[in-house]
């Protein structure tokens, strides 16, 4: 990142794509008329079909992505779940892989097509649903950010900003940003690890891990340990936590205090490097004329920024699927999605394909 106080002698512009200049272009922002007249606040969003694909941004390079915002209702009156339903990805100098293929409320860290307060180094979102990242993004040539609208109806405002710098020196050795999401629906055996990120060949660095559990089983869920193979591991990891509320920071299952009576009280969390900050027990969609009660949903995510993990020729990256009670530890099946963030040298390759909104539909 550029230094504030110690601008590079190289020729870097900074710019900006929303609605209001969706070029970006210099002395173009805030053209559009409104009632207030010429230049006030005339295009501040975009309506969204049904299936259609906006492209937020198409820049040519060399640059870096350094700051994406955007707000969209979490439900329409097709429907709830809009935050799982809309499709975020990016590509990179062209390839025709996208790098970044991730459900939008996830790659902001809200699990489960539910908004959550998330205050961290490098995905922010404040009230009410304005979704901030600040991943580094650098590309070489050009970069393309599309999102596609997987919702049951049109999505009548997306609100959003890309900020990014053109002109930096970008390095041979530069890496480019990745993001993908699985999910682990309750169909794995009893002890088969969900698989956060598989089959990245070469060299990179790791960058962090979102996890939105829906606990399947009764008692605590959360034993199961976060496991790096990285380069020839291959039975036993390298890197290893000891327990997913561990990796997240926490410890002693998020509670207050371990108790049968009265009910603990579970406090979620979020700071910069490592965070709890969903726990949903009631359904809030407001789809159904139901009892509102709804399997717990815990969201939790961890940034290995100060504590990189650097790999040089592949990496693996599996969570347990652990629990506990007073007789000891047991295997469990839970409904498991995941958002791997990661470097790597080169563009995606073809990954694991992306499931249906309908596959994707929260519990």
């Amino acid at each position: 990142m550029t230094d504030l106080w110690n601008r590079p002698t190289t020729k870097i512009v900074s710019r900006s794509i929303n609605a209001e200049n969706p070029d970006g272009r210099p002395g173009a922002g805030a053209a559009a008329a409104s009632p207030l007249g010429p230049g006030r606040k005339g295009s501040a969003f975009l309506p969204m079909d049904t299936g259609q694909t906006l492209t937020l941004a198409d820049i040519e390079g060399p640059g870096v992505i350094r700051h994406l915002w955007m707000t969209v209702p979490d439900r329409t009156a097709d429907g709830p779940f809009v935050l799982r339903n809309l499709v975020l990805r990016a590509y990179w100098d062209g390839a025709p892989n996208p790098s970044v293929e991730v459900p939008l409320g996830d790659f902001f860290c809200n699990g489960f097509g539910e908004r959550a307060l998330v205050t961290s180094d490098q995905i922010v979102v404040a009230p009410t649903g304005g979704m901030n990242s600040y991943i580094q993004m650098p590309f070489r040539n050009g970069a393309r950010i599309t999102l596609e609208n997987q919702h049951h109806g049109p999505i009548p405002h997306v609100f959003y900003q890309v900020d990014y710098t053109l002109g930096d020196k970008i390095d041979d050795d530069a890496a480019y940003f990745h993001a993908q999401w699985r999910r682990s629906n309750g169909t794995t055996a009893l002890g088969e690890d969900h698989i956060i990120l598989d089959g990245v060949q070469g060299r990179g660095t790791y960058l962090g891990t979102f996890v939105a559990l829906t606990s399947l089983h009764r008692y605590w869920w959360g034993e199961g340990e976060v496991k790096f193979f990285v380069d020839d591991d291959t039975d036993l990891p390298t890197l290893c936590s000891t327990g997913l509320e561990d990796y997240a920071g926490g410890a002693w299952a998020f509670q207050d205090e371990l108790r049968n009576a009265p009910d603990p009280e579970v406090i979620t969390f979020s700071a910069p490097y490592c965070g709890y900050p969903q726990y949903v027990r009631r359904d809030t969609s407001g789809a159904s004329p139901f009892v509102q009660d709804a399997p717990p949903m815990h969201g939790l995510y961890r940034w290995h920024v100060p504590d990189p993990i650097y790999f040089d020729t592949s990496l693996k990256v599996t969570l347990q699927q652990i629990g506990a009670w007073d007789r000891g530890l047991f295997e469990r099946t839970d409904d498991i999605a995941t958002v791997a963030y990661w470097y790597q040298h080169g563009t995606a390759d073809s990954g694991p394909t992306l499931p249906s909104a309908q596959a994707r539909a929260p519990r």
